[in-house]
């Protein structure tokens, strides 16, 4: 087995972090330089950062908090929010981050998961992929959740390896916030779909849920956001868990 590894996640809107509950409800959580620096001590393995309202005037407040996450941190980060073209990665990467997250900006421009790839390397390109179990299926979603496109989630997902993403971050809207775990059966179809790795997100509430997703999802990495921000799992203490139940995670 992988080493597997445990992502915070940081949402960050005018500057804050935030935390909400199936994408709504957002409530304040800190400084996300001081959530990083922590995180980073902690025994974190990397970071994601997202800005939830990319508007075109918050992109320069947003790229001071990469800024500042970079000189907090000696850890791999990704960054996503508000990126439609190349110039958003460079301005970027240019800020410190090591890798950038497409979501709805993929799903209407298919063609910028190959240009990342090919002008920065797949390894920078996360396809992030927000996606509900509906009547007819896994279908994703865009507009943080807010508007359902055509697109099944494994036939998506398949698309944007081959295109050239180096990591599916996949997000079950259902499971977002709500803390009964992630979606297992989702996570190991998903394995099973594409050749690069996937972070488990949406769904985290006890440690057990980080070894069920690594275990029976098959997932590579699990993210979470409010159990960390909130001390409710403790990172050290999560990694020495995974560990004692025979789970490969970096000590």
């Amino acid at each position: 087995m992988a080493i597997k590894r445990i992502i915070p996640c940081l949402d960050v809107k005018d500057g804050r972090v935030v935390k909400g509950i199936n994408f709504v409800n957002l409530r304040d959580a800190g400084d996300p330089a001081e959530f990083a620096r922590v995180y980073s001590e902690q025994g974190a393995d990397e970071l994601v950062v997202l800005d939830i309202t990319a508007t075109h005037e918050g992109r320069r407040t947003f790229t001071d908090v990469v800024s500042r996450v970079a000189a907090a941190i000696s850890i791999p980060f990704t960054v996503g929010g508000g990126i439609h073209e190349l110039a958003d990665v460079e301005r970027l990467l240019a800020a410190g981050a090591t890798k950038v997250s497409l979501n709805s900006a993929a799903l209407r421009n298919p063609q910028l998961v190959n240009d990342i790839a090919e002008r920065f390397g797949s390894q920078v390109c996360v396809a992030a992929i927000d996606a509900r179990l509906d009547s007819d299926g896994w279908y994703c979603y865009v507009n943080g959740g807010r508007k359902r496109v055509e697109r099944t989630l494994f036939d998506w997902a398949r698309e944007v390896a081959d295109r050239g993403a180096g990591e599916i971050l996949f997000t079950s809207m259902d499971h977002d916030g709500v803390k009964q775990g992630f979606p297992n059966d989702a996570l190991a179809r998903l394995a099973e779909t594409v050749n690069v790795p996937v972070i488990a997100s949406g769904g985290a509430g006890a440690k057990e849920h980080f070894a069920d997703a690594f275990r029976l999802g098959h997932a590579d990495a699990a993210l979470a956001a409010s159990v960390f921000h909130f001390g409710e799992i403790l990172i050290p203490e999560l990694k020495q868990y995974l560990a004692a139940e025979g789970i490969e995670v970096r000590l």
